[in-house]
């Protein structure tokens, strides 16, 4: 059975301490360090939130989250400097960091709410999330000459606390950011300095000389909308995969297609026209397009000799698939499925290359998001593997689908739900709150789910 879950209407109070700038721990040098051309994109030119959920945990009692973090946080700056740093725009908009050591924004608080507000299964969106990770006024504020980052810990009156992180994308990809807390955690636990080493290198993805664009780019080709207006105020909710779920979609498929597939092949196919039919578009003709997230420190696009262990920029290209609205609906899954393993397939080193050619040759355009629909998997990021001391998060991963009032970007997160079964969280933005029962309908159609059988 799926378990959904879509916007809360609770409401909690929280006091904070005013925000400070964290700097790091120790001298760090003092330097311009240039981005590279995947990291210097329009399409990056905003903050990746995430956070974790920490129950109560006895043999921690006395010692204050907030303060071991902060002084992790310090002491992982040392390594980690550029991020202590200020973006600042070179010739021709090309952007730099400014490795000043000013420093990250941290902010303590406490919330009048335990960790059972927040429901048996603790999954996105959450309630009043703008008050457990505050915007600080002119910390975003068109990202150049800003923080970097920003971290909010929450102590809750269980004893438990709420971790939440703001990320500048431009600097880390959600890999980049795993490796990034996942050393804070190692040195919050009494390490000397984290286990992987973070290094730079980002000329290894910047554009060659001469640049070579090699491959056909859908995801930067802007497309023309033929569409009813929709809501400004995109909604949100999240759906549980289990391996039943997994499992019945499968049986859906052709047997060397359902032996062949990856669990992200299958469950992006099912989400992707399941996305689509949600929009009811008015042109059954409309282009729609699928960008799947790959990441270049993994397999098929993995490089050879593969990127340095403790690279944490930007290291994913989104090679896309394409098909029309009718098409997509009206066929069965494993159409979907096969566009899917197609652009996977496309994915390559060269395919990254052509990327950041096209980054540098293009002025750095924006993905496409014009009947586009975006899937991240950050399975893989480590979110869930950290630990600061308090035990392993129950909930680790992106803070809701979207990117700020755009939506159409879904992630996909690793879950273990209350009744212990493992799978991955789906987190949704739609337009509007109809949509998204016009798709958890279609969804419960395809795994079919009766009317009786869905989680209330």
């Amino acid at each position: 059975m799926i378990l959904q879950k879509s916007s809360s209407s609770m409401v909690f109070k929280v006091r904070r301490n005013p925000a400070e700038l964290v700097p790091p721990a120790g001298p760090t040098p003092h330097e311009l360090k240039l981005l590279s051309d995947i990291d210097d994109q329009k399409g990056l030119r905003h903050h990746l939130p995430l956070v974790q959920f920490f129950p109560y945990n006895p043999s921690m009692a006395g010692k204050d989250p907030a303060h071991v973090i902060r002084e992790a946080l310090s002491k992982a700056l040392v390594f980690y400097y550029p991020l202590a740093g200020r973006l600042r725009e070179g010739p021709k908009d090309k952007l730099m960091v400014d490795c000043t050591g000013e420093g990250v924004l941290f902010i303590q608080a406490e919330a009048d709410v335990t960790l059972d507000h927040f429901g048996v299964d603790l999954l996105p969106p959450f309630p009043c999330f703008h008050e457990l990770l505050y915007d600080v006024p002119f910390s975003n504020d068109g990202i150049i000459n800003s923080p970097l980052l920003l971290m909010q810990v929450t102590r809750l009156k269980c004893g438990g606390f709420i971790f939440a992180i703001r990320v500048n994308h431009r600097l880390c990809d959600g890999c980049g950011i795993g490796q990034l807390i996942k050393g804070i955690s190692e040195i919050a636990q009494g390490a000397a300095k984290p286990s992987i080493i973070p290094v730079w290198c980002r000329e290894l993805l910047c554009a060659r000389d001469p640049p070579r664009v090699t491959f056909i780019h859908h995801e930067y080709k802007q497309l023309p909308l033929h569409n009813k207006t929709v809501s400004t105020k995109p909604s949100q909710a999240s759906f549980f995969f289990g391996p039943n779920e997994i499992d019945a979609l499968r049986c859906l498929l052709p047997r060397h297609l359902a032996q062949s597939s990856t669990t992200f092949e299958v469950l992006t196919a099912c989400i992707w026209r399941c996305h689509t039919a949600a929009l009811q578009w008015q042109n059954p003709n409309q282009e729609v397009r699928l960008l799947c997230t790959v990441n270049a420190r993994f397999e098929p696009c993995r490089f050879s000799p593969p990127l340095p262990e403790g690279y944490y920029g930007n290291a994913f290209v989104l090679p896309t698939a394409v098909s029309t609205v009718e098409t997509l609906c009206g066929k069965p899954l494993n159409y979907a499925l096969e566009l899917v393993k197609k652009a996977k397939k496309e994915a390559s080193e060269e395919y990254v290359h052509s990327t950041a050619d096209l980054m540098a040759t293009n002025g750095r355009p924006a993905f496409s998001m014009t009947g586009s629909f975006i899937v991240s998997d950050i399975t893989k990021c480590g979110f869930g593997d950290v630990d600061y001391g308090w035990g392993k998060p129950l909930y680790s991963g992106l803070v809701r689908a979207g990117i700020d009032d755009i939506s159409g970007v879904s992630y996909y997160v690793p879950y273990t739900n209350s009744k212990e079964e493992h799978g991955r969280v789906v987190l949704i933005c739609l337009p509007s709150e109809e949509a998204i029962k016009r798709f958890g309908k279609e969804l419960n159609g395809i795994l079919q789910i009766k009317d009786e059988e869905k989680p209330i």
